[in-house]
């Protein structure tokens, strides 16, 4: 027995490295299907409600995937007005982000003594760097994530992808009653994606009307930019105040306003972040912020910027799955970071 336990614990440790090797090789796969797992789980509450009406499932996803091409739309639009107000007002930024940054290297030099030699002009020469290659590859990368992501939804919906079956047949095991854990862990999961994605959005709109009300550049795009960021847990909202601030400095004097704007998009951050979401999440969604640092690392290093958006989503699944069974249990609550482990029913 003792033999068994540690053959299976040495292919444990062998199997672990090689399957989050094929997850960071294999991530132009995984990273649209995992992606489009939770906008499809964020849409099922509004298909089945469809599908109650008495309306086809067939045209049922055809809503669906129509309302999310309106959304898509939508962001595009957004993106594009974005864009062409940065590239109107991109060398008058420039213009005044070199001389506030060139004041500031004069007040370090009469600080400290120190000379400047060499050409001052380095701002402009590293916006204006030629990066036509890796923009126009990205932009390839991206769309073609973008279609993927697309394709796996409509799976995800269609039911061609049975999540049900395949966690009854690998991680639920008929162990328990599958039908309804796994109904729990699609219902917890949906209630934490909806909230995650009302919270996010909230976020970006009052961040973009804060830059919009004290006249800093660009309220759309800090606005889509608050928006994505917030989802990566924690650190998305210390990104956003930090770099709005530094954009702020350039575009307000130092003087009551910037202080007053730079507290105003912190209180936002504060406002959704630590006070509405952990309201409407609940306990039951309660992570350890060690875990959430430790997952928002591991994922960033398997799948980059997609795998911290994502990080947390997977932690609360996998979370909701080890609360499943007595064994794991207690490895959930270190997650969510209870002191006390839910105790088991006593057999009679």
């Amino acid at each position: 027995m003792n033999n068994l336990k540690t053959t299976n614990t040495l292919l444990l440790i062998l199997v672990v490295p090689v399957v989050f090797y094929l997850l960071n090789i294999l991530s132009f796969i995984f990273i649209p299907l995992v992606f489009s797992m939770f906008i499809a789980l964020l849409f099922l509450p509004l298909l089945r409600w469809l599908q109650k009406k008495g309306i086809a499932k067939a045209i049922s996803i055809s809503i669906v995937i129509l309302i999310i091409i309106g959304g898509l739309k939508i962001i595009a639009e957004l993106i594009q007005l974005s864009s062409r107000e940065i590239i109107a007002t991109n060398e008058a930024f420039i213009e005044k982000a070199q001389l506030k940054l060139v004041a500031i290297l004069n007040s370090y030099q009469d600080f400290f003594g120190v000379e400047q030699g060499g050409d001052t002009n380095f701002l402009n020469h590293f916006l204006n760097k030629d990066n036509f290659g890796s923009t126009i590859s990205y932009i390839g990368n991206t769309l073609t994530m973008t279609l993927m992501t697309a394709f796996f939804v409509v799976l995800w919906l269609a039911e061609s992808i049975n999540v049900q079956k395949l966690m009854n047949n690998t991680i639920l095991r008929q162990k328990h009653t599958s039908v309804k854990t796994f109904m729990k862990i699609e219902k917890d999961l949906i209630k934490f994606i909806k909230v995650k994605f009302l919270v996010s959005l909230g976020t970006g709109i009052f961040t973009g009307l804060a830059c919009y009300f004290f006249d800093v550049s660009f309220p759309i795009f800090w606005g889509l930019f608050a928006f994505v960021i917030n989802f990566v847990q924690m650190i998305g909202s210390f990104i956003t105040v930090i770099l709005l601030a530094i954009f702020a400095f350039v575009e307000l004097d130092p003087n009551s306003i910037l202080l007053f704007f730079v507290l105003t998009i912190t209180g936002v951050q504060v406002l959704f972040g630590s006070i509405l979401e952990p309201i409407f999440m609940g306990k039951s969604f309660s992570i350890n912020i060690i875990t959430v640092l430790v997952m928002l690392m591991f994922w960033g290093f398997i799948w980059g910027v997609p795998g911290m958006i994502m990080s947390i989503p997977i932690t609360v699944f996998i979370k909701i799955i080890l609360e499943q069974y007595p064994e794991t249990r207690v490895i959930a609550n270190i997650i969510s970071g209870n002191d006390t482990v839910t105790p088991l029913p006593v057999k009679k």
